[in-house]
């Protein structure tokens, strides 16, 4: 008897595996009854990104794993001051860590996590696929090590209003004034300008009131040093077959170490970004990321360039007036790129377009600390499921965004239309968004992503002195020499030998 009674569990055990695609350990022990795991991630709320699904499948996870999940919130500024003291003071209060991913470097550099390729294909875990795009996998890894169970896929793409730029009346209006034919969807930054720059002030939309040609969020500590990041790439970043100085490159020389961030490059974007800046808002220069994406999302503007949560923000009737109007793709390029070899701007024959990660790419790794680090992997790896990850793609309020071929829909990857449909999205929106995801993390040439020590230490300086560009107080040459001034006081504090070395380390620098 009790061996048919085991032969129906199994059964059953199969019959929901087959029906759910998901493969969850199922043992009648439950080996972690009683034992804890501590997650400590960005303050969000139950019902927000990042920190919302941890709260939405906590009571699914605990009855599978008979264990408890205590989940700790802090707010942005304090998490890598957390993280830190933390693993510090020895205290191991948490077991997992859900970083962006600039602190890869620290934490690889003091030796704080746990690489997860001895628990992966473990039967006692949930199964998910290495189906990351691969310039999003690098994210998750080092040294050819999985530290990162995959959560999040953050890149940025453009955003704009294909029912006006595909309306026969706006599109006669703009040839008549620009002399070319109103491209959709632009190719090129000069493109988009001119479209914000025609749009700008215009009633485009019939409601009685003046509307803006872009919009963006460039108060200091909004993130809009991002924003700078993914435009600037085109400018910058030299198409290559290999990572050297010249090619592929962004940052920091490969050999001293001295920082790129005023090149003529950099410089010529962020001038173009003072242009671009102008066809919006003026308010905007105070906008945080949600009232820039809360402008466009109320049909005010033409067109925005930020992450995921646009696209499936677009399809909530309670926040958007632009459901079933959407037009995405991949970041627009430039013709002329700085090359370093000649140390001036080469043309080419087609626009340079550079995908990018920008972003933090939110997912856990596991504190070096941690007691139950077996227990941290269930957890991670249940959240990573392709269930799991299809309802992350399906539902934009959990912050997570698509970058895994299981939430492509075909051709690009393995899913299908009817799950976003199912979930409210219109069709055109979600092909459109699919496809431009699709083409931005597997462009040709990618944004290299800094991970070193003190990643996001450089970064805050880029974002005030970025502010004091678009405020005018500088120009984009000044404020870039003193990115640069910065980036040299950071390195030196923290070895420049050091910083070298894990710099051409995450880069993929095999040496000239």
């Amino acid at each position: 008897m009790r061996k048919l009674h085991l032969l129906v569990t199994c059964l059953l055990i199969a019959m929901f595996v087959a029906s759910t695609g998901v493969a969850y350990a199922q043992t009648p022990e439950q080996p972690w009854k009683g034992k804890t795991v501590t997650v400590l991630v960005i303050a969000e709320g139950p019902k927000a990104g990042i920190s919302g699904p941890f709260y939405h499948f906590r009571e699914e996870w605990e009855n599978l794993t008979g264990a408890k999940l205590e989940i700790a919130e802090f707010p942005f500024g304090e998490l890598h001051e957390k993280i830190f003291t933390d693993l510090t003071t020895g205290a191991g209060k948490y077991d997992i860590f859900v970083i962006g991913t600039w602190e890869y470097g620290d934490l690889i550099a003091g030796d704080w996590i746990v690489p997860i390729d001895q628990f992966y294909g473990d039967p006692r875990f949930p199964e998910w696929p290495k189906d990351l795009a691969p310039s999003v996998e690098l994210l998750y890894t080092w040294g050819g090590k999985w530290y990162g169970v995959p959560n999040d896929s953050d890149g940025q793409i453009l955003y704009y209003r294909k029912d006006i730029l595909t309306d026969p009346k706006w599109q006669a209006e703009f040839k008549k004034e620009k002399g070319y034919d109103l491209p959709v969807p632009p190719e090129t930054w000069d493109q988009l300008y001119d479209i914000t720059s025609f749009f700008n002030g215009k009633d485009w939309d019939g409601d009685g009131e003046a509307d803006s040609g872009i919009s963006m969020h460039l108060k200091v500590g909004g993130q809009g040093m991002f924003h700078f990041m993914s435009l600037s790439a085109p400018f910058v970043v030299l198409p290559g077959d290999k990572v050297d100085n010249v090619h592929n490159t962004y940052w920091f020389d490969f050999e001293t170490m001295e920082p790129l961030i005023n090149s003529p490059g950099h410089v010529r974007a962020l001038e173009f970004l003072q242009k671009l800046a102008k066809t919006g808002p003026e308010a905007q220069l105070g906008w945080t990321l949600g009232e820039a994406w809360d402008y466009f999302l109320r049909g005010k503007a033409i067109a925005t360039f930020s992450w995921g949560d646009v696209g499936s923000l677009a399809q909530d009737p309670e926040r958007s007036k632009i459901k079933g109007k959407l037009g995405c793709s991949v970041l627009p390029g430039v013709y002329e790129v700085y090359d370093r070899s000649i140390k001036d701007f080469v043309k080419l024959e087609k626009p340079n377009i550079v995908g990018n990660t920008t972003g933090g790419t939110w997912h856990g790794v596991i504190s070096k600390l941690s007691k139950n680090p077996d227990l941290a992997y269930h957890l991670l790896s249940f959240h990573a499921t392709v269930e799991k990850s299809r309802y992350y793609a399906y539902h934009g309020w959990e912050g997570v965004d698509i970058g895994r071929k299981n939430q492509f829909i075909e051709p690009y990857g393995t899913n299908t239309i009817e799950g976003f449909l199912e979930a409210g999205w219109d069709k055109n929106d979600i092909l459109e968004y699919n496809k431009a995801y699709y083409d931005n993390y597997y462009a040709k040439t990618i944004l290299p992503y800094l991970r070193i020590p003190g990643a996001f230490e450089y970064w805050t300086s880029l974002d005030q002195h970025l502010s004091e560009a678009m405020t005018g107080a500088l120009s984009a040459q000044e404020a870039l020499d003193r990115v640069a001034e910065d980036y040299r006081n950071i390195t030196e504090r923290l070895g420049v030998e050091d910083q070298l070395k894990y710099y051409r380390e995450s880069m993929g620098y095999a040496g000239q």
